[in-house]
């Protein structure tokens, strides 16, 4: 736990430099950046863990949640030196990203101070930047799906996963849809993960063909759940466990107990407010997705393929 020095935040041997701490980052609710700040200082032991290693896409709302931010990767010259950074070649930008690791509590306030509110890492670490820890299926609703459709794609994508004989864990995302893990521990490539994304996600959409699908295109799909596999490739991300997304109410993108994924969850239950208190009483939940690892060749087996 930090704590607070005239100058910032005293974090270890480090002193991280706080600003405009009142700063209002919902209006409607009247929450401010201290309240992102003190939250990921009470969560940082969860959170870490899940951050550790991971090229990060960090995305910074400095002006509050209805300013539209942007995406922050490059360390650049200001970072301080107990920021570890770890230096990636981009295809896209044809040019060395130097990515930000975030390993230490000081990075992690660091970063909040910039008005990171939300932290998205890499699949994978930088011991085997091309093998994800897991892969991911991304439950995306349109506006007109309910979110008990939601949890009923879920509760068919666990069907299939357990068919398969595989471990799977689900958060929310924070936003509007849920995220289900499938743990790799780094024995496979992207491609090999992608394919058994697809795999799933088009048993899954065999089971619900009336409100999901997975189709790519938004005109094409219509109002139907995106159950979307296509997020498995390096330099892909989605936001962390534990981390706040910048939506009404503060919500954070929280692991669930398998038996908690039925009709009426929601993601606004799970708030900056109440998860240290939920992980006080339950542990970190996710904590296997990034160490276990299933047995590909058998799981495809016991599909057929």
């Amino acid at each position: 736990m930090a704590t607070k020095e005239k100058s910032g935040i005293k974090i270890g041997k480090h002193v991280v430099s706080i600003t405009n701490r009142q700063k209002i980052y919902w209006p409607g609710e009247g929450f401010t950046k201290g309240d992102v700040i003190d939250y990921y200082d009470r969560m940082a032991d969860y959170i870490l863990p899940h951050l550790k290693d991971r090229p990060l896409s960090l995305k910074r709302n400095p002006n509050g949640i209805r300013d539209e931010g942007f995406f922050h990767k490059d360390a650049g010259e200001i970072a301080p030196p107990f920021v570890k950074r770890k230096k990636i070649y981009s295809d896209s930008t044809n040019k060395d990203i130097d990515y930000i690791l975030c390993d230490n509590q000081a990075t992690l306030t660091y970063l909040n101070n910039l008005g990171c509110i939300e932290i998205n890492p890499w699949h994978s670490t930088i011991e085997a930047l091309d093998n994800p820890d897991y892969l991911i299926i991304d439950i995306d609703p349109s506006e007109k799906n309910d979110f008990d459709q939601v949890v009923e794609t879920a509760q068919a994508i666990g069907n299939v996963l357990e068919k398969a004989g595989a471990t799977y864990y689900c958060k929310t995302s924070g936003a509007t849809g849920l995220h289900v893990y499938v743990p790799l521990n780094a024995k496979y490539t992207y491609e090999q993960a992608r394919s058994f994304g697809e795999i799933i996600a088009s048993l899954t959409q065999q089971q619900l063909p009336g409100f999901t699908s997975t189709e790519r295109s938004l005109k094409k799909r219509g109002n139907k759940i995106y159950i979307d596999y296509l997020q498995n490739s390096q330099g892909q991300t989605i936001a962390s466990a534990y981390s706040v997304r910048p939506v009404n109410g503060a919500q954070v993108s929280a692991p669930l107990l398998w038996k908690e994924i039925k009709k009426g969850l929601h993601p606004s239950q799970f708030t900056i407010f109440n998860m240290e208190k939920r992980v006080q009483q339950l542990g970190d939940v996710f904590y296997m997705a990034i160490k276990e690892g299933i047995n590909l060749k058998s799981c495809l087996k016991k599909l057929g393929y």
